[in-house]
């Protein structure tokens, strides 16, 4: 496990405690957490120890409507751990949600899956090229994963990195936009603005960032890209 904290707002409903676990396959142009993609930024932790914080918890995700979200790095990349922890969570009566590319999603058999309330499931492009170029993966996993959430009747929120001169091309946003409506399973979409918060970790891990002279999109433009998943009929943020 890489970190954890208590959020509002964000990583699901009410108050969640957003737990990153280390390791990600992936190596987002634009990631904020770099120091979570490899597994050796974290430490050992046992399921039955995140599991009694946890249960510390319960009274402020009754009183908020929150509960635990498993994020990363990648958290389908440990999916026994996951296992355990989201069964554990359910047994406490504890909202899941798993924060996720689904570019592992086959890691998820149904068993695991029958234990998350909730999928963050980030698209970050709607077209082979761009998301390779994103990410130096396919985007294949990811699309299929969605279709399996779809299936199983899981609610799922998108969220969709608003990059200039890398992901905003309407192409490829009209693509993330119609495969979102096409999935019958997600209940809100999140078009995330991109920032430089990240910059200095990338640089104090000594890795090179290429987007280091690439600005935050302007508010016309997240506005317009809300507006492409809203003609939809989706429920945009």
């Amino acid at each position: 496990m890489h970190s954890w904290e208590l959020v509002t707002a964000v990583d699901g409903p009410g108050t969640r405690m957003t737990t990153f676990l280390a390791g990600c396959p992936l190596r987002c142009l634009y990631c904020h957490n770099p120091d979570t993609m490899n597994a050796r930024g974290g430490v050992p932790v046992l399921a039955d120890d995140l599991l009694a914080r946890i249960r510390r918890y319960r009274g402020v995700f009754r009183a908020t409507g929150g509960g635990i979200t498993l994020s990363g790095g990648e958290v389908l990349a440990q999916p026994e751990f996951a296992r355990r922890v989201l069964r554990g969570a359910k047994d406490l009566g504890v909202h899941t949600a798993i924060d996720t590319s689904g570019f592992l999603g086959r890691n998820a058999d149904d068993s695991l899956l029958s234990n998350v309330d909730l999928v963050l499931l980030d698209v970050k492009a709607g077209d082979e090229t761009t998301y390779r170029r994103v990410t130096g993966g396919a985007l294949a996993p990811t699309l299929e994963f969605g279709r399996r959430l779809a299936g199983l009747g899981i609610e799922t929120w998108i969220r969709f990195v608003l990059v200039p001169g890398l992901t905003d091309h309407p192409a490829t946003i009209g693509r993330v936009a119609d495969y979102a409506a096409s999935l019958g399973c997600v209940s809100r979409v999140e078009v995330l603005p991109f920032h430089q918060l990240g910059r200095d970790k990338w640089a104090d891990l000594g890795l090179r960032y290429a987007l280091d002279d690439t600005e935050p999109p302007t508010a016309e433009s997240v506005a317009a890209t809300r507006s492409v998943f809203r003609a939809r009929g989706l429920i945009t943020f």
